[in-house]
């Protein structure tokens, strides 16, 4: 019986070795350093010298890209100048003087990799590189870019312009929620427009046309980084993200990076929709009214994460008559200080106001002009 129990436990471990083996040579990549991740939990599925230091190469448009999202002039038509001349590396060919939209330029820079486009963005933004470069150091603080430093708003090797694996995994994560920066990433040809003539544009990515449910990002290449990659990949409803930094293979470290992502991990629904909470009612037939979810609220991980919290934010009244389908608070999904999915909280039913009739006896004048005017109104 001993040696029959002896015999199970050896063919159970050498099962498991066997299993972590195999698992272990699925996820063997080229990269020196690499990273895949949950888009919206964050959760790290696989890492591989994480937060080692090295050059990003023109990955760093990503950042480029976000921040000419986000600014003020973003709808503009711009006049590039100066800044676009000399550039070294990939380009767009604009010369100054060039009129081009903000739209136009960060699609040159995310399918082109055009460095002159960088420099037109970051001129336009901040009104000089080196003004722009400092927004960028301060954008990678707040977003949790903790081992970063921009040199550059293109992505040119620099002693001091560097990153990690992880902190360019948070930077894509956050990129694509931007629902503008998914479409323009995600295009595989596009067209621009130069002083009204149009250009055509093909992505370096050439995964988007390989893998299934690609969304983009960017690729990068200098002698100093090697082969760059930070990509972004969507199938039933699950969000992942993948970095490879100096990679001789990077196209296929993706590949299986994402597969072994999406066969790992699970959508974990936390809410579901319809689920009810009631809100306090001013001037209703009842004092309390039924508010439901409007949709899931869930998260890819390949477990249930501790440090996700549930957060509700309901009026602390509302005032009937109020309508059903009527929003009056919001679920949210929460990690740390970040919002990683919300859903509407809207009423279930119509809401009736409660009516005081007035039962003052009217006096007979009050009475006449009453019948008077309905019958002058009326006819």
């Amino acid at each position: 019986m001993f040696l029959k129990t002896i015999s199970v436990f050896v063919t159970v471990l050498i099962c498991f070795i066997y299993s972590f083996s195999a698992v272990a040579s699925a996820l063997e990549v080229t990269a020196q350093s690499s990273v895949l991740m949950c888009a919206d939990s964050g959760q790290i599925l696989y890492q591989k010298n994480a937060d080692q230091s090295l050059s990003m190469a023109s990955t760093t448009k990503i950042m480029t890209a976000v921040l000419a999202l986000e600014s003020s002039c973003f709808d503009s038509v711009l006049t590039v100048g100066k800044e676009v001349e000399g550039v070294e590396g990939s380009s767009l060919g604009l010369r100054t003087g060039d009129r081009i939209t903000m739209y136009d330029l960060v699609t040159g820079m995310m399918l082109a990799s055009g460095n002159d486009a960088a420099n037109a963005v970051a001129v336009a933004v901040s009104g000089s590189v080196d003004a722009f470069v400092a927004l960028m150091n301060a954008k990678a603080s707040e977003i949790g870019m903790l081992n970063t430093h921009f040199l550059t708003p293109s992505g040119l090797d620099g002693e001091s312009h560097y990153s990690t694996a992880a902190d360019m995994a948070v930077l894509a994560g956050y990129a694509i929620r931007n629902p503008l920066f998914a479409e323009i990433c995600s295009k595989y040809n596009a067209k621009i427009s130069v002083n009204g003539k149009t250009v055509w544009l093909q992505n370096h990515n050439r995964l988007l046309k390989e893998y299934k449910g690609l969304i983009g990002i960017k690729t990068g290449f200098t002698k100093k980084s090697g082969r760059c990659l930070v990509t972004a990949a969507q199938r039933d409803g699950k969000t992942l993200v993948a970095v490879t930094l100096n990679a001789p293979d990077d196209w296929n470290d993706h590949k299986k990076l994402l597969d072994y992502g999406f066969a790992k991990t699970q959508q974990i629904c936390v809410v579901a929709a319809g689920t009810t909470q009631t809100v306090s009612v001013v001037g209703g037939v009842s004092n309390k009214a039924v508010c439901k979810t409007l949709y899931d609220l869930s998260y890819t991980a390949s477990e249930l994460l501790a440090e996700i919290e549930t957060v509700t934010i309901l009026q602390p009244f509302i005032y009937a008559p109020a309508k059903k389908g009527d929003i009056v608070g919001y679920m949210i999904l929460r990690r740390d200080a970040e919002i990683i999915a919300q859903t509407p909280l809207v009423l279930a039913e119509d809401t009736a106001a409660h009516f005081v009739e007035n039962k003052e006896e009217k006096s007979f004048s009050e009475k006449l002009f009453h019948f008077l005017n309905g019958w002058l109104t009326n006819g």
